[in-house]
């Protein structure tokens, strides 16, 4: 199995609108970040997490044409923007694409694109899903790989991480409950957020998040869902632990 990073940015990405920060104008492509989503690979399979709005520029990059699920760890707009744009990929596979998300998430997403999933009167240029209600816990079977949904919180809202092989992907989370701590022992690889350095309610910042990383003990972690507050990729990844990489666009990890 291979992870791909297809965007590690924040909600706003990186370059965002109007800023004038040195980050912002950075001329290293490590330093210009999609809005943070990954796609797992494996055989003829390709699954990917969280569609946003830059979803249809990362499947151009990763010359995609086809997948096999879209799972979402929660209903935020920078992860599940693009979903109108999987009908080329609905179009060509002649199927629904199956989506896997928690109850809430589901209902957030009918509500938001109705029209892809209304069962009358339907738009003929709109693509059809295969809706799966997913819990955390509950583990999901696709192309004979299993994949487990994890109890995370983004703030105060339950949201979900995945686990797959020995590898696990976490974005958005502040707090990590326990049972899903003991869940993500012995990893070989950890995908988790890191926002920048301060304080804030809903995400953690680079301290917390190596703090985690040093309790876990991976092999290997890598830092995702990154602000321009974070400062430069040439400054800050050569600071970390020599177990920690910090995450960039395109960056592929196998398992």
């Amino acid at each position: 199995m291979k992870i791909r990073l297809l965007g590690t940015g924040t909600s706003q990405g990186v370059p965002v609108i109007g800023c004038k920060c040195k980050v912002c104008h950075s001329s290293n492509p490590k330093d210009q970040r999609l809005r943070t989503s990954a796609m797992l690979s494996w055989d003829d399979h390709k699954v990917v997490i969280d569609c946003g709005p830059d979803f249809r520029t990362q499947m151009l990059l990763a010359e995609v044409n086809k997948i096999d699920g879209i799972l979402f760890t929660h209903e935020h707009a920078d992860h599940t923007a693009g979903l109108d744009d999987i009908r080329p990929l609905y179009f060509r596979g002649k199927k629904p694409v199956p989506i896997y998300a928690l109850p809430r998430v589901i209902d957030n997403l009918k509500k938001r694109y109705d029209y892809i999933f209304a069962k009358e009167n339907r738009y003929p240029g709109a693509p059809k899903v295969a809706v799966n209600n997913i819990e955390p816990g509950q583990t999901i079977q696709i192309g004979g790989k299993t994949i487990t949904a994890l109890a995370v919180q983004h703030g105060m809202l339950p949201i979900l991480g995945y686990k797959f092989d020995k590898a696990a992907y976490l974005t958005d989370v502040k707090y990590i409950p326990e049972e899903t701590m003991t869940a993500l022992q012995n990893l070989d690889v950890l995908i988790i957020n890191a926002l920048h350095h301060k304080e804030h309610k809903m995400h953690l910042n680079l301290e917390e998040s190596l703090t985690i990383i040093e309790k876990l003990q991976p092999k290997k972690a890598i830092l995702i869902h990154i602000s321009h507050h974070m400062g430069f990729y040439n400054e800050i990844a050569p600071a970390l632990p020599d177990n920690v990489l910090l995450g960039y666009d395109g960056m592929e990890i196998d398992l």
